[in-house]
């Protein structure tokens, strides 16, 4: 990757797999918007780092500590950044995954938006709301 955008949120898919949130809050800009579909206990549109960290802590309470969200391949545009991830978790002995595009917009070195899109949000919905 030679893009600087492109480089900040690998940097960040990185750290959230070692566990490292603070360095994730880090690449976050002070009013960043973070915004997922659907209806699970998830969906909904968070607010700035602390909003982000609340959506952080309730995956990773949801699932155990088993969500993965890696950087399966990343494209950068300009302000645009989109991730493919093949995301999974476990959640009361049940394993799932599924393909999701995220959107990221990087301005002057900072996320200041995500968007998430689901491959099946009907069966997200499901996983996260049993």
């Amino acid at each position: 990757m030679t893009n600087s955008n492109a480089e900040l949120i690998g940097r960040g898919y990185r750290a959230f797999a070692e566990g490292d949130i603070p360095a994730v809050l880090e690449l976050f800009d002070p009013d960043i918007t973070w915004h997922v579909p659907g209806h699970s206990p998830l969906s909904g549109d968070y607010h700035g780092p602390d909003g982000v960290l609340k959506f952080f802590g309730l995956c990773m309470d949801l699932s155990g500590g088993t969500l993965k969200v890696p950087a399966d391949e990343i494209l950068a545009d300009g302000e645009r950044v989109v991730v493919l991830s093949e995301v999974s978790a476990e959640r009361h002995g049940k394993s799932w995954s599924s393909p999701e595009v995220h959107v990221w917009r990087v301005v002057a070195g900072k996320a200041v938006e995500f968007r998430e899109f689901q491959g099946d949000e009907k069966a997200e919905d499901a996983f996260w709301s049993s």
